[in-house]
């Protein structure tokens, strides 16, 4: 799917000119106009509440960075939450910074990424106070800043959950407030058995630096620490298994398409949902997940998506095809619906109890799921 949206921003951006109102993008074969387009855009949320939105800046001082060693390890989040509040600037989607270096990756101009429009306000006060909001955290897929998975948690937020998109330093692109912008070194070495109990202890620290006594956001109180799901994209989701079985904080967790790389293979005995694209995800297809599902000894559902690659269940779904040139079988617009329908009515099943009818079995609202038990 990187290679896909990379070919639809392209197609979108040919012959683009950078001004300071913005990329104009033109066609090859059309007339210059005055009217720039409209930006690429993160869809709105769903659920009945505005959202907000804050950056914090997480140091594990007991913790060498692998990837740096002597230095401690250093981590940026975004958090997303309930707010009551409608006015305000909404948050970038990601740094200049952090767009040129992902866009050299996908060979897309940075710009254009750096300019996707979000739907949180920066720095709104968080609706709640008292501690009543299941929190769930977020992990990003190999190379991915966290920003890909913005959609997914402002819709979650939109729900009345507290989310946190955790960005793994020198394992994708990450601004940092002193202005620092890190690059992928992980990218460079490709240990990916190295990354995912890299990514658990992450995760971890990441829950102690949320919930603890002396919490790094100011806002902490509003969680509820007693409701917590973690999940993510491609090794984000096989990241978000391996920490499950590591701390039992975690309530419960899922896997948008992920290898099951350093798989621990002891039985887990809570939630766990796996949603895979439509060849990688059919059994047979990755060992790790046949290996993975046997030792789901709690409630668990695997999924393929019909017409969906690697990272539709991403922003990338939306974006790509805003940008014209989605090529996957499936509209952009209907694979975000879905990642976000699975995920939200997970969450709401294992986290507060409610139905989850999407997750029951074939439906004919939602003929591209299909449903295994290998």
């Amino acid at each position: 799917m990187a290679r896909r949206l990379r070919r639809a921003l392209l197609v979108a951006t040919a012959a683009a000119v950078a001004t300071g109102a913005g990329v104009h993008a033109i066609a090859a074969n059309a007339e210059p106009t005055d009217t720039a387009p409209p930006a690429l855009a993160v869809p709105e949320p769903g659920g009945a509440f505005h959202t907000g939105t804050v950056q914090l800046h997480l140091v594990d001082e007991d913790r060498e960075d692998p990837w740096a060693p002597g230095t401690d390890r250093e981590l940026m989040v975004t958090m997303w939450y309930p707010t009551a509040e409608t006015g305000g600037e909404t948050a970038p989607y990601m740094t200049a910074a952090e767009g040129d270096l992902f866009g050299e990756q996908l060979q897309v101009p940075g710009d254009v990424l750096a300019s996707v429009e979000t739907n949180s306000v920066t720095g709104a006060a968080p609706l709640a106070d008292d501690g009543t909001l299941p929190l769930v955290v977020l992990s990003p897929g190999f190379s991915f800043p966290r920003a890909t998975l913005t959609g997914l948690g402002e819709e979650l937020a939109s729900r009345g959950y507290a989310v946190a998109a955790v960005g793994h330093n020198h394992e994708a692109p990450i601004t940092f407030p002193d202005g620092r912008t890190t690059e992928c070194l992980a990218c460079v070495e490709q240990e990916v058995d190295k990354v995912v109990p890299n990514r658990a202890d992450d995760l971890s620290f990441v829950l102690d630096e949320l919930t603890g006594d002396d919490a790094a956001w100011e806002d902490s109180g509003v969680i509820d620490p007693e409701r917590i799901a973690v999940g993510g994209h491609s090794i984000g989701g096989a990241s978000s298994h391996r920490v499950m079985l590591a701390d039992e904080r975690f309530d419960a967790g899922f896997n948008l398409d992920g290898t099951f790389f350093a798989l621990d293979r002891h039985k887990l005995d809570r939630p766990f949902m796996m949603v895979g694209a439509a060849d990688h995800g059919l059994p047979g297809a990755d060992k790790t997940w046949t290996k993975a599902w046997k030792k789901l000894d709690g409630w668990k559902r695997w999924i393929t998506v019909d017409g969906t690659t690697h990272s539709s269940l991403t922003d990338f779904g939306p974006l790509g095809e805003q940008a014209g040139l989605n090529q996957d079988d499936l509209d952009g617009f209907r694979s975000d619906a879905i990642a976000r329908t699975l995920v939200t009515e997970f969450v709401d099943a294992h986290l507060r109890g409610e139905d989850a009818p999407t997750l029951e079995g074939p439906s004919p609202d939602w003929p591209e799921l299909r449903f295994h038990n290998p």
